[in-house]
Order: structure tokens, then sequence, then C-alpha cells
């Protein structure tokens, strides 16, 4: 037995010696790349070995897109960041296994047996197995084709989630694209050429795909080396406007909190400290995508580079840099803070994505994604409510580009600035348009009776980015730190300015009285007001001459839709205001306000502007304007950006109106709201109730008579939302039973006085027989769809990072 052993393991050792001579024996034909990692192409086979001599080094690793597919819906963008992963090589029996530790939860301590138990008490994650080709003098050779090979990015699973298709990747029809993978001494890249098969499902792969069966797209793998421990972690401050990074410190004594915050940033210093006025020891330097055209290409250098004004007035010279991005750089290249320009077939979002270090929130790269079909958005809005902008020549395009660009400057910067570290402030357009990380709506108004577009769009830093620069990257002593970080937020609460993001500013179910997405004004019930004065202009002043002399009206109608709309974010902001809340992101000793209901006059007056919206003689699109929008012309048919229907082929008035009139319902009636106003009526007699609130409702909307029968028939279409919506709220489950009972009760008063005054009217009778059947079977009710508004939030529905 014991010969047996002997002879086994000679065996092995044998058999290990022998793949070892097979790998050395042909590396010399292999191509050879020497970087991070030195790495050899075996162009024979397709694949990848990577020489690995330093096992249980962290490193990280990133996996990313560098083609996608094109479409919004899908979200596959080309040069789409994924998941950043520290990770290290650790040897296993025969095998090197590559480890992600768990960085969530640390010991931050000397103590090496402590930090060992609370790594063992939480579950890490074996990415791959790579069995060793060859080992000699502790430097180990492994295949690691496979582990490149793989759908890192989760290709597949997004065709599915978006119910595209079943797909799977054909390793037959795969293979690694040599052109961007390269090798640099801090970082190597692996770029792979993937084409996945299925069957497709779904109309969105279709229309961005040759062929729907095959969809070939492109993952990149870096490799990265981590920075050095000299970056200082600055704590996070729910003030501050900056992205939070945490985690769990298991070392922390109990007196203290267990969570850590941190903010998000670059790495900064002065050159010169002592001096007020120095530059960077290594500036912030991003580089635009060349395949960027002109006009776009000046004004996002133009926008990106007003983040210098904030870091000039902190005391650095030239510390924020935009340039070209060298003609043979890749811009999924750690190495680059990268904007590029992205196209898809359908306009959707931009977004900022940075890749971070997971142990300290360092910003290793920024990496912007502009989508290229939002400039045309702008243009057409700006088309829309110009006055007869080619009536006397088809080339007076100038003033709708002008708008456009101005936008793209906007956005730049603000795209930009989520790499920097900072989140979105819905509060500033409150505070004089003090930040360009809020959503801007075009800025119009009345001159003469002309609209003005002058000052559609800010130009500049604002002085709220000025904090949150100051914030995260002005330069203390350790001694100063905190204490300089709290005079820079209390200098901005005495300045007046505001700080609310995302949580608070979302229009269906937030209640923050100022933070709101695309609107305008310190007071947004009276921007509201002058919006529909700027819209009913402009639509008086719409006419086919909004087109160029050639253009199918089908396109005019599709002009017309955004100006029809023209109203609609504001007045999801007016909505959130009824049953609203003023509060801040207030920590103890600071003296801001913490949290007090919305004041009585301001939520009147916001529910006397959004019921403007819900009266016909305000909604409807005028008759003399519907001889404008014909049956569609071949070849233009309807899109998701069209006003939907029912009338067939034909323009559906009716049906615009109930689909804005829904718009605002959906907020109004909100079922939160609902129950807020129950709550804040009780808190105070005297504050705004729902049943005021329904009560103006029906007021304004059912008891309205019109004379002419067409705003009449507009009216009623309004009205049957309005029933719907009370239904809605009468039969909620999730609202507090008040709710139900209030519009139960305004249904059995207004089925009494429809009854009252129906006589042969058709409509009370069918209105009657709509409230007699929800009362019967409550639980079987639903609100009847409207039809679907059409796409419009400027840039889809939000920033990813």
């Amino acid at each position: 037995m014991k010969n047996y052993y002997v002879l086994l393991l000679a065996f092995a050792l044998l058999s290990f010696n022998m793949l070892s001579a097979q790998f050395s024996d042909k590396k010399k034909d292999f191509v050879k790349y020497e970087g991070l990692y030195d790495f050899y192409y075996d162009e024979s086979q397709d694949k990848i070995y990577l020489e690995v001599n330093d096992l249980n080094k962290e490193f990280l690793y990133v996996y990313s897109l560098s083609s996608g597919i094109g479409s919004n819906d899908i979200g596959l963008d080309r040069g789409q960041l994924g998941n950043e992963q520290v990770v290290f090589f650790k040897k296993a029996g025969n095998k090197l296994l590559l480890v992600q530790p768990n960085l969530k939860y640390r010991a931050i301590t000397d103590n090496v047996l402590e930090r060992k138990s609370v790594e063992q008490a939480f579950a890490k994650s074996v990415l791959f197995g790579f069995p060793i080709e060859e080992e000699k003098n502790g430097v180990y050779i492994i295949d690691i084709t496979d582990f490149l090979m793989q759908d890192a990015h989760g290709v597949s699973e997004r065709l599915k989630r978006a119910q595209q298709g079943s797909y799977s990747l054909d390793k037959s029809k795969s293979a690694f694209d040599l052109d961007r993978t390269k090798a640099f001494p801090k970082n190597v890249e692996f770029d792979v050429t993937m084409t996945f098969k299925g069957e497709p499902t779904g109309n969105y792969i279709r229309s961005v795909t040759p062929n729907a069966s095959l969809v070939t797209v492109a993952e990149h793998h870096s490799f990265i080396e981590l920075p050095d421990d000299n970056f200082e972690k600055r704590e996070f401050d729910p003030r501050s406007g900056s992205y939070p990074f945490s985690y769990y410190d298991y070392a922390t004594p109990v007196e203290s909190p267990i969570l850590k915050q941190f903010i998000t940033r670059h790495r900064l210093a002065k050159k010169n400290p002592n001096q007020e006025i120095s530059e960077a020891v290594e500036p912030i330097v991003y580089y635009l995508d060349n395949g960027t055209p002109e006009p776009v290409r000046s004004a996002l250098l133009e926008g990106g580079r007003w983040w210098n004004q904030a870091f000039e007035a902190i005391g650095y010279k030239d510390a924020f840099q935009l340039i070209m991005l060298p003609d043979d750089a890749d811009p999924l290249d750690v190495r680059y803070n990268v904007i590029q320009w992205v196209h898809r077939s359908t306009r959707g979002w931009s977004y900022g994505s940075s890749i971070t270090d997971p142990r300290t929130g360092e910003i290793i790269k920024g990496h912007v994604s502009l989508g290229s079909l939002r400039i045309r958005q702008d243009f057409l809005i700006a088309q829309a409510l110009m006055n007869k902008p080619f009536a006397e020549r088809d080339d007076n395009y100038q003033p709708m580009l002008d708008m456009a660009i101005a936008r793209i400057r906007q956005l730049s910067a603000h795209e930009i600035g989520h790499t920097l570290g900072f989140a979105h402030n819905y509060a500033a357009s409150t505070t004089d348009k003090s930040s360009v990380m809020d959503y801007p709506h075009p800025q119009f108004s009345l001159v003469n009776g002309e609209i003005d577009f002058s000052k559609a769009y800010e130009t500049g830093i604002g002085d709220w980015d000025k904090v949150t620069v100051a914030y995260s990257y002005q330069n203390f002593s350790k001694d100063d730190e905190k204490k300089g970080l709290n005079a820079i937020l209390d200098k901005a609460k005495t300045d007046g300015l505001r700080y609310i993001t995302d949580q608070d500013a979302r229009p269906q179910g937030s209640a923050h009285v100022l933070a709101h997405l695309w609107d305008n004004g310190t007071s947004v019930s009276k921007e509201l007001d002058e919006m529909l004065k700027i819209r009913k202009t402009a639509i008086n002043n719409f006419s086919v001459d909004n087109i160029q002399d050639g253009t199918p009206y089908s396109v005019l109608e599709d002009v017309f839709v955004p100006l029809y709309f023209f109203h609609r974010y504001q007045t999801e902001g007016v909505a959130k205001i009824i049953g609203g809340l003023e509060y801040n992101y207030a920590v103890k000793g600071d003296g801001q306000q913490t949290v007090a209901i919305a004041d009585r006059a301001l939520q009147q007056e916001a529910l006397k502007s959004v019921l403007k919206t819900l009266d016909a003689t305000e909604i409807a699109i005028p008759k003399d304007k519907l001889s404008l929008f014909p049956p569609r012309a071949f070849g233009t048919p309807r899109t998701r950006e069209s006003i939907n229907g029912k009338t067939g082929v034909s323009f559906d008035a009716l049906s615009a109106v109930e689909t804005a009139s829904d718009m605002t319902l959906l907020f109004l009636l909100h079922p939160e709201r609902a129950s807020r106003l129950i709550q804040q009526k009780a808190i105070d007699g005297n504050n705004l109730g729902l049943e005021e609130v329904i009560n103006e409702l029906i007021s304004t909307t059912i008891n309205n008579k019109h004379k002419d029968a067409y705003l009449s028939e507009a009216q009623t279409t309004i009205n049957f939302r309005v029933l719907f919506h009370i239904m809605n709220l009468a039969g909620h489950t999730e609202v507090h039973p008040q709710v139900n009972a209030i519009a139960s009760q305004k249904l059995k008063e207004l089925s009494f006085q429809l009854a009252k005054d129906s006589g042969s009217n058709a409509i009370y009778a069918e209105m009657i027989k709509r409230i007699k059947e929800f009362n019967e079977h409550p639980e079987l009710f639903k609100v009847i769809p409207s039809p679907k508004i059409p796409d419009g939030s400027p840039i889809g529905m939000g920033c990813f990072h």
C-alpha cells in the first residue's frame, strides 16, 4: 500500500511537470503583455494565461460594457460600468481562487484576532477557481479564459428582466478583442466580443439588432492596482450634498455608532498648502469622448469646465480640467475620467458613474454617459414654443439650437458633478437656481405678449455647488477639519441655501414643499400660473409654420406634444405642496427647522393653481388647431412620444384631455397624500383637510358647466377621471380608513346630487350607475387607465449613479 501512494505521488508530480513543460514550451509562441499582471495570448486557442506572483495581494476588479445594445429601455449602453470589487488570488490545492472579501463588515484595530473574528463571521465570495497551469519559484500561470468569457455584466439576465427573450452566451461566436486588450503598469484591460443566442420575445431588442436571435456586445474586464494608503477619508454629513460611503466597524467602542459613513471624493491636495491659491499636486482631469460632434463638443467642454469656478473658490488653480481624450486612449481605461457621447435608438437617461475604492470611498475614475438624443428634445421644445419660426425661411433653426446647446452645457456640468461625488439638489430652484445638480426646466417669460427665451438655462456653477466642493475638497489640518466643515454648512444655512435630494423630491408619494423635479420658481404655484399663460400663448401661436416646408403634418403633431404637456412637471411640484411638509436634513445643534406642516395658505394657493389644469377651458386643445393634426402620413406612424387615443386613425383631442387630467389627479389624489391630509387636519383643525380638497375638486370639475359643446365634452372627460380617482381612495387598502370614509361619503353625496340634477342627462346617469356598481363591489374596482402619457421627462426618469 505504501508503494502505491509513492507511485501515485510520483505520477502526480510527473503530470504536473509535463503540464508545466507544455506551457513553458509553448509560451514562446504566445504574445506577451507586460503590466500590473503579465499575461500571454495564445492565438491558436484564443486563450489568455495570467501570471500571478503576489498571492493574497488585493487589487480592484471591474467589469463593464465596451459596446452596448443601443436601447434605453433595456439599459445596456456603450461604456456602462459594472460593480467594482476588491479581490485577491489565494492558493488552495491545485487551484488559485479569486476571492472577494466582505468589506461591509470590518474591525479596524491592531488586534489581529479581533479582525479575524469579524472576517470569519460574515461570508466572503469566491468569484472563480483557476487550475494552476505552471508554478516556478512562486510564480503561477493560470488560464483565465473562461473567467473573461463569462457574462460578468449580466447581459442575458438584463434581457430576460426586460422581457426581451431568453439568451445564453454562445462561445463559438465569441472571441477576445486584442485592439482593446492592453497592459499598463497599474492596470490591465481585457476586452471580449460576446454573442448571446436566444429567442427574442420583445420589440426593444428587435428594434436595435440586425438579427435579434444573435445579440453581439463587448464586455470589458479591468484589473487595477489599488491606491496607496495615503487617502484621507472625510466624514459624511447628510447636509453636505455628497454621496455617503459606509461600512460597519465592529471594533468601535460601545458608546459610539458602529456604522461609519464617509463621503466619496477624488484625491486632491495643494502643491503649496500654505498658499492661499495653489495648483494641485495632481489635478482632477476629465476627458471628452473624441467622437462627440460639434457644436455639442464645445458645449460639453464649456459646461464641464464650470466646475473649476468652485475649485478656485477654495484656493485651487486649475484643479479641475476638461480636455479631449487622446485618439489612442480607451474610454474604459481606469486612468481616464471620461465623458462619453452615447447613442441609443430612443431618447433616454444621461448618468454619471464612478469607480471607487471600496475600502475608502476614493473615486478612482469618473465616467459620464450622455444620451445623444437629449439635445433633440430641447430643440423640439424650443421649436414648439417659438412663434412661426419657419414662416419666412426654413433655415431659421439657430434660436432652437441655441437653447438646446445651453441645456447641454448644464447637463455636462450636472453629470460630471455626480462623478465628483455630489447628489441631486432639487431645492436649488427655490434659491435662485443655486445648483447645477438640480433638474432645470427651461425658463421662459412673456414680454409684450411674446415668449422670451433669453433666460432658458443658467450659465456657470451655482452657490450650492461651491458649498459641496468646499465640503468635499477644501483642505484642513486634522485638528481643524470638523470645525471647518461645520463652518461651511453653517454659512450655507445663513446664506439661505437649501439641500434636498431624490428621496424627498420624486413626485408620487414624497412631500417636501420645496424639492421638485423639472420645476421653476420660488413659488411653484405662481410659476405654474405663469407656465399656463405661456402654454396658452404658444398654443394660440402654433401653426404649420412650426415645421419646415415639405415636412409631413404628422411631424407637426410630434412638435405639438411637448407644448401640450408643457405644464406637466410644474403641476407635479404644485400638487406636492398639498399635504406637504417643510423639513431639513437637520442634525442636533445646527439650528435648522426639523419638520413642519406646510402653511394652509400655501396649500390653498397650490390647490387653486393645480385645479386650473382640470378646467377644460385651460387644458383642451383649441378647436381651430385640430385641423393641423390629420391622420398620420405613410411612413410616420405614432410612437411612444405621441398623444394616444381611442378614435383610431384620427387625432383624439378628448384623449389628450383625459391623459393630461389623469396626470394631475394621480398626484393630487395620491393615497399617501390623502392620508397626510387626514393627519395634518387632526393635528390642527385650521390645516387643509382631505374633505376640503375633494369638495374643491368636485366644485371645479363635475360642477363646472360649459356652454360650448366641445368644452363640455372635454370637461366630461375630465370629470370621469375625477370620479375614478375618488373611487380609488374610497376602496384603497393602504390608506387610513378615514380616507375611505371621506371618499365614500363624497361619492354618496355626489350620487345624490347627480340624481337630483340628472333628468334626461345620460352622463349623470352613467356616473350614478358607476358609483352604484362600485358600492356593490368595491373590491373589484380598478382605476380604468387613461391613454398613456407620452415620454417627456427631458432625460428619461432620472440619473443613475
